[in-house]
């Protein structure tokens, strides 16, 4: 079994695609910025996240057709520099919620929102800096 990605689903999917895609900077697969479904990866790793409409997936499971409400995800990204990145992405419009800060004595992290309320968490693992 293989990690695919994680699929938010979203109701305004132009401006979750340019949270991903211009804040965060993640690359995105095929340029669909009008949706229903588009796939966002970092430059380093396999893993990936992706953005669907959440009306398309409401012709598949009714149930999704009810607005959301609460935190129902946390999306994880690992960094290297979370200071520099952190400024980067303020820059570009991202408004942190927390930190950067001390979560453990082996990591450092920063918590953001998108467009939709899903929480981001911006991770700098301290043991990788030999």
């Amino acid at each position: 079994m293989e990690l695919a990605q994680v699929r938010l689903l979203v109701s305004d999917f132009a401006a979750c695609y340019r949270f991903y895609a211009d804040v965060l900077g993640l690359k995105p697969q095929s340029g669909a910025t009008g949706g229903p479904y588009e796939k966002f990866s970092p430059h380093t790793g396999s893993a990936g996240i992706a953005l669907q409409d959440r009306s398309m997936m409401a012709g598949v499971l009714a149930e999704l057709g009810d607005t959301a409400t609460g935190h129902r995800s946390l999306v994880v990204l690992r960094v290297d520099d979370l200071d520099a990145y952190c400024a980067g992405i303020t820059a570009r419009g991202a408004t942190l919620l927390h930190g950067p800060a001390p979560m453990t004595d082996r990591m450092r992290v920063a918590h953001l929102k998108d467009p939709e309320g899903n929480l981001v968490e911006l991770q700098e693992w301290l043991l990788l800096r030999g």
